[in-house]
């Protein structure tokens, strides 16, 4: 039953959807020759049932039709026509109410529902209207933000390639240089200068370090080879080498399933809640968690940092795209000030399943 139900109501959707886009088509010349021919048949039949039959409800069809398609002056002459053709179908039928002291009370009440009628469907279109402008800027926003996402997400990785290929290939070659350099001035006994050639050659290796650190920050291809949970820890590492803080990782609970999208997405939200805590919060102490509870994938980033400003929270881009990252995993972002100071940003993602 519920299935007969369900399809008669598909059908019904279709077919309306299918008679809207008939008379959208239709130039406004038509529709009202065609609402004028529907409203004569209708005061025939009215005048052919007599007052025994009330037909006064269906001239408002072709007044919704008029105002919603054409405009309110459209619906407004629809429904004074309408008012006419009712009352001329009524008389000469024979309505008793028509031909006593109600008369005039009879015809302001039709009149007035008619004009209501091509009122309501008027402000019901500019509603529509109004809606669907804001689905259409809704729908456009979102584009925006998925090109922004992508266009992001290329343009790192372009950059931790270049990175990985050439500067760190060249610092690599320059630290193979400087050692063969210090083993070709020890050999000189110029101890002195093989000394300061043995501390380039440290000072390169500590740079190739870096650049690699760098390179994988941009381009984090360990995500999906390593998984979520060894790509946050090498993270947090590399942000404890690269940037002199204490950055830990702490992961809680079984290891949920998840696919290398939600991964990537949640990487990149941990990897931008980090700058910004030291960027913007100067913080000294950051703490990466990830913890997984049956359905739900919880990752938090909280630092000991100045906090999160209003400023940066409401205009912030790098907020704007990790709050799109989270919507794109199913997941809810929220950022908040710590009440010991600093920032907690959180992330709650749910799996379609306990175990995918």
């Amino acid at each position: 039953m519920r299935k007969t139900q369900s399809n008669r109501f598909t059908a019904n959707g279709i077919l309306e959807t299918r008679l809207a886009k008939s008379f959208a088509a239709q130039r406004r010349g038509w529709i009202f020759a065609e609402m004028l021919a529907a409203l004569v048949v209708i005061g025939f039949l009215d005048f052919i049932t007599s007052h025994h039959l009330k037909l006064s409800v269906f001239y408002t069809g072709p007044i919704f039709i008029m105002a919603w398609f054409c405009g309110t002056k459209s619906g407004i002459l629809t429904a004074v026509l309408s008012g006419m053709i009712w009352w001329c179908a009524n008389w000469f039928s024979g309505d008793p109410d028509l031909h006593s002291w109600v008369q005039p009370w009879e015809t302001f009440r039709h009149a007035g529902f008619y004009l209501v009628v091509a009122w309501a469907a008027t402000v019901l279109r500019a509603k529509s209207d109004i809606a669907a402008e804001r689905i259409a800027l809704l729908e456009h926003s979102h584009r925006l933000e998925r090109e922004i996402v992508n266009i992001s997400e290329a343009e790192q990785r372009r950059i931790g390639q270049d990175l990985h290929d050439g500067l760190c290939q060249n610092l690599a070659a320059l630290g193979c240089a400087a050692e063969s350099l210090r083993d070709d001035l020890k050999k000189l006994h110029l101890s002195p200068e093989a000394a300061s050639a043995g501390e380039l050659a440290e000072l390169l290796r500590d740079a190739v370090v870096e650049t690699r650190d760098l390179a994988r920050g941009l381009a984090p291809a360990q995500v999906a080879q390593m998984g979520l949970v060894l790509a946050l820890e090498s993270l947090a590492q590399s942000v404890s080498r690269l940037q002199g803080i204490t950055c830990a990782f702490q992961a809680n609970g079984q290891g949920a399933n998840y696919d290398e999208r939600v991964a990537l997405h949640l990487y990149r939200i941990a990897q931008e809640a980090i700058n910004n805590a030291i960027r913007h919060g100067k913080a000294r102490n950051i703490m990466v968690s990830l913890g997984a509870t049956g359905r739900l994938m919880t990752l938090c980033v909280s630092d000991d940092g100045a906090g999160i400003s209003q400023s940066v929270s409401a205009n912030g881009m790098g907020l704007a795209i990790m709050r799109y990252r989270a919507r794109l995993t199913n997941g809810e972002l929220s950022v908040e000030r710590r009440k010991g100071g600093g920032t907690m940003v959180s992330c709650i993602h749910q799996t379609n399943s306990p175990k995918e």
